[in-house]
């Protein structure tokens, strides 16, 4: 869409003598780019680790197979009974 209307305005703008005012995404993503090469200009304040009297976060445990269960093999089930008591009943009045 911006490219559209850049070249739409470009002829106006030659006879202008001035420049197309539609290449500022171009020029805000130029700068953007190279925002990442910035050094960053704020410190982190950081508790020295050499001093003992330095508050530190506690330390939590959270245990990584605590939800597991055991699912050894086990003796199969009388499968008759369960497939005769799940299986539809046969019809009475045919």
């Amino acid at each position: 869409m911006l490219t559209f209307l850049g070249a739409r305005c470009a002829p106006a703008s030659a006879a202008r003598g001035g420049h197309s005012p539609f290449n500022w995404p171009l020029r805000a993503l130029i700068a953007l780019a190279l925002s990442g090469c910035v050094p960053a200009t704020t410190s982190v304040v950081t508790a020295d680790p050499a001093d003992p009297a330095a508050k530190v976060a506690r330390v939590g445990y959270h245990s990584t197979v605590a939800p597991y269960t055991g699912l050894r093999p086990a003796m199969p089930a009388p499968w008759r009974a369960r497939n005769d008591a799940v299986a539809p009943q046969p019809k009475q009045d045919q």
